[in-house]
């Protein structure tokens, strides 16, 4: 007899995302001097918790007002240089929400005033937000809902079972082409019809 599945519990808020550093004094520069998140806690380990590897690193975290944060591992003797090139934003980046308007325009001068080139404001129809880039290559948003906000995201949330499908059939072909068929099994959906 099968197990069933069981539900899945509710999860109601992020509590950290995290990435890499360059360097943890230059990351707390830029996230707290610069964006004026708060310095929540640094730990430095030695290794890395259930795997045992002999890995030195930094684990640094700033909190957001909502109580949840973003945080950064310094570990240099296992870090990439190039992976501290900038990013494409469809690769990576973070989006921290302003309270309104003037506080994301408060907050691009704040940047601007750092020396920090701060692009926008872009009107994405439910967002506006201006970008940077931090330390690390990584692109911030900072970003503000619009009024039509709700109402977009409605809309978009009706559609999307019909517009995921229809991109999947629109984008099959080149992803096995480009990245096989064993990898888009992996997504969580068996393969298509002639596939093994």
């Amino acid at each position: 007899m099968a197990v069933p599945l069981p539900a899945a519990a509710p999860l109601g808020k992020m509590h950290h995302v995290a990435f890499r550093c360059r360097d943890a004094e230059q990351t707390r520069w830029f996230y707290s001097e610069v964006l004026g998140l708060k310095p929540a806690a640094g730990v430095i380990l030695d290794t890395v918790p259930g795997l045992g590897d002999d890995t030195p690193y930094m684990h640094i975290f700033f909190e957001l007002g909502d109580g949840s944060f973003v945080a950064f591992f310094d570990a240099p003797e296992t870090a990439d240089p190039a992976w501290f090139e900038r990013k494409d934003s469809f690769d990576m980046h973070i989006a921290l929400e302003a309270k309104d308007e003037a506080d994301m325009l408060a907050m691009q001068q704040r940047i601007r005033h750092f020396g920090i080139k701060c692009a926008g404001p872009i009107d994405h129809g439910f967002v506006r937000s201006v970008y940077m880039y931090d330390p690390n290559g990584i692109q911030v948003e900072i970003t503000v809902r619009t009024p039509d906000h709700d109402a977009v995201m409605a809309e978009e949330a009706a559609v999307l079972s019909a517009h995921l499908a229809q991109w999947s059939d629109r984008t099959y072909a080149t992803k096995i082409a480009r990245f096989g068929a064993d990898a888009m099994v992996l997504r969580g959906s068996a393969p298509r019809k002639g596939e093994d």
